[in-house]
């Protein structure tokens, strides 16, 4: 019925082969979006930091930092030295515990256990902290 194809595709350029440019496994294409969201919770952690300082935090922002670094072969993610000092705390944890989950998510998908541990452990702590103390 239908006549089989005898040239080559017009989506392929000429002279080039599927190996010519660059491809990233899955996993590394998780390592990538893992340290982006963990990077952007550090980010969010620190702004938190300025707003109101915290040991809690201080430790979080540190394991988050180093957690960053291994995911990006040693190289130490780039960090705000300015505090800002202003925004809304509680919408502040509530963008943190999405970052979190977001980071948990792929975590799991890359069965990365110590990744997974530390986005549950900021995740709990932002849930805890977005709740206002009178409710």
């Amino acid at each position: 019925m239908y006549e089989p194809i005898r040239t080559k595709s017009v989506h392929t350029m000429a002279g080039t082969t599927s190996s010519d440019f660059p491809h990233r496994s899955r996993e590394e294409e998780l390592d990538i979006q893992l340290a982006g969201h963990l990077a952007a919770l550090l980010t969010a952690t620190d702004e938190l930091r300025a707003l109101t300082p915290s040991g809690d935090l201080d430790a979080a922002a540190e394991a988050l930092a180093a957690r960053v670094a291994w995911l990006r072969g040693g190289r130490p993610p780039v960090r705000s030295a300015s505090g800002g000092g202003e925004g809304d705390a509680a919408a502040l944890h509530r963008r943190a515990h999405a970052l979190a989950g977001r980071a948990l998510v792929v975590a799991a998908s890359r069965a990365d256990t110590g990744s997974a541990i530390l986005a549950a452990e900021r995740m709990d702590a932002h849930a805890h902290a977005a709740v206002p103390l009178s409710a």
